[in-house]
This record gives C-alpha cells, structure tokens and sequence, in this order.
C-alpha cells in the first residue's frame, strides 16, 4: 500500500509535557511578585496611569545565556536608578521569525549547529527567565510558536506579535489568550491596518487548538485579552515621527481602541542602521516632552557590545556579548541612551 502521511516527516521527538517542565524548574514567590507587578505596571501605562516612559532594551536575540545574565546585572541596576522616570524591562528574545532561512533562536536550535535540540532549547529558555525574573527584571519576548507559551509564558510580563505574524490567525488567537500585555506591530511594508484589525481581534473570545499543560491536544477556549496595542516598526518609510503617529492615532480613535502605541526603535525606523536608534529614541522622548499622550514607550536592540557577528557552530569563534542576528548599540550607548532619557522626562 502506498503511504499517504508524513511523506516530509522524517522523524517525530516526543517533548516533555509543559506541566513536568515547569515542575522541575518552579516559579517562588519573588518570582511570580516580579512578574505581576510588572504585567499591572503595564497595564497602568497602556491605560495612562502610570506616566512613566517604558523601555524594552535588550539584545536582538539571546544566543548565549552567560552574556544575557551579565547584562541582565547591568540593566537591573540601571531600573531601579530610572525607576522615577523610566519603566525598564529587559528584551529576552529566543524566537526568529526569517524571512527566508537561517537561525531560528534558542530554543529551535541552542547549539547553533541545526541539531535543532528544542528539548534543551525549553530548559535553557526557562532556567534563563527564572534567574532573570529572580533578580527583579521583568523579561519581554516575542512568542512566534504557539506552543512554546505553555513553557515559558508564566515568566514573561509583555510580549510582542512580530511584522510578519501580526496578520495571522495563529497568533491572534493565541494572544487572546495569554495573561500578560501583548504588542502587534504593523507589518514589514508598513500597514498599520493589520496591527489594529489583530487587536481588535485578540481582545475578543476565541477557540482554537493547543495543547494542555500536561501535552494533550486541547481545544483552547480564551476570554479576550483587553491589553493588546499597537507597536510601530516602520514599513517602507520610517512612522516614529509626530505626523506618522498622529496618522497611528486617528485610526486607532476610530477604531474604538486607545490612541497610544509602543515605538521600536530599531529595524525599519533606522534602515537597519543600528547606530541610529539614540536619535530616534531621543526623538520619541522630545515628542512626549512637547505633549504627545500616544508614545507609551519604546524598544532599543542592545547588547553588550556593538553590532553583530556572523552565526558560526564552533561557539568558541563567537565574540562575547555581540548579536548573532541584527546589530545592536553597545552597554555604554545604552545607559547614556536612557540616563539622558530619563533626566529629559524627570518633570513628568
């Protein structure tokens, strides 16, 4: 008889149930207070409670933990310096979208070798999120698999839809479900249509497959998540500017949704030009100096050192503390970055 399934497959790994996983590495309490703190605090400045200015600063992608905790070290003494004038969570990215191929994150392919050993992948994402929460840092992401929430979505407070992703059913349906805030941003040619059509979306009722957190398929039954907003990228233009923005706000008024979105400051706003992120953060905060209520905050792709180094398997010829995917502005451009940030919005 001729096969008729899994032509393309050629093997089938069994992962660990979410459950089991989060049973070996738990949350405790100091934990789990990081992490609902900084969700409400959120939700206090999406809604202009809280007025200060939000920062997500952190490497493009984490690739290797021992720098990522290293610079969590630095970030978490800066935050509580900036705390008066700057909310500050840390970036910690182990999902890649591609556009066509190449390295998928941590957690696809830890080693960096395409063995592609997710199993590891999850326990090194988790115990990550644990020693980065436990200091007091709130950690941010992007979730690209629906599954991988199960794993790791209790240790994050925020959590972004990417350009490529905002337009899919998937991610809709999924980020109508998860507990904590969730940014959309417009897509890679700039519409920002797609990213307020998805939070519409996201904040209504949905049902779709998953997965429970003992690993059996599931039908998901969410309630809507009411936190969902908008994060600007660019397109083919830059849209960080007052006019853009305002665009960004009439829209989102007549949609019925709060006028007030998150800026990233990296990718199409700076042509890939990491070195140009300061001024379109510099920019940002003169906006919300002048009066604008919209800008939420911000996201900066930062590491411990400049730009970025080609992906190698052989770890020991990686550069400590440098991306292996976009470029970032190094530890020094960041606290300059956000001290003058900071002393900018004091008055607020």
């Amino acid at each position: 008889m001729n096969q008729i399934q899994d032509i393309h497959v050629r093997a089938t790994e069994a992962l660990v149930p979410p459950r089991q996983l989060k049973d070996a590495m738990p949350v405790d309490e100091g934990i789990v207070r990081t992490v609902v703190q900084a969700r409400e605090t959120m939700r206090a400045i999406l809604a202009g409670r809280d007025l200060r200015f939000l920062c997500i600063v952190g490497p493009c992608s984490i690739h290797d933990p021992e720098a990522a905790l290293e610079y969590a070290g630095r970030l978490v003494k800066l935050r509580e310096q900036l705390g008066p004038s700057l909310y500050i969570m840390m970036r910690v990215y182990f999902e890649k979208p591609r556009t066509t191929v190449g390295w998928k994150g941590l957690i696809n392919d830890p080693h960096m070798d395409n063995s592609c050993d997710m199993r590891e992948g999850l326990r090194i994402a988790r115990r990550l999120l644990l020693e980065i929460n436990r200091m007091g840092l709130p950690a941010a992401t992007e979730l690209l698999d629906p599954i991988t929430p199960q794993y790791i979505a209790d240790l994050i407070a925020w959590t972004a839809i990417g350009a490529r992703t905002t337009e899919s059913q998937t991610h809709r349906e999924m980020a109508s479900g998860l507990s904590m805030p969730v940014g959309f941003k417009n897509t890679t040619d700039g519409n920002l249509q797609a990213a307020i059509n998805a939070v519409q979306s996201a904040r209504r009722p949905h049902s779709f497959l998953g997965i429970t957190q003992e690993g059996l398929s599931a039908v998901i039954r969410t309630s809507g998540n009411p936190d969902t907003h908008v994060v600007l990228r660019g397109g083919h233009n830059p849209n960080y500017d007052a006019k853009s923005i305002g665009e960004c706000e009439q829209l989102l008024t007549a949609a019925g949704l709060e006028a007030r979105v998150l800026v990233d400051c990296s990718h199409a706003q700076t042509s890939k030009d990491y070195t140009k992120q300061p001024g379109v953060l510099a920019a940002l905060v003169e906006q919300v100096r002048g009066g604008s209520r919209a800008i939420l905050g911000a996201m900066v792709e930062s590491n411990l050192y400049p730009g970025n180094q080609a992906l190698s398997s052989d770890r020991s010829k990686l550069k400590y503390g440098v991306s292996i995917t976009d470029p970032c502005i190094d530890w020094p451009t960041t606290e300059r970055c956000l001290l003058d940030c900071a002393a900018a919005l004091a008055s607020r």
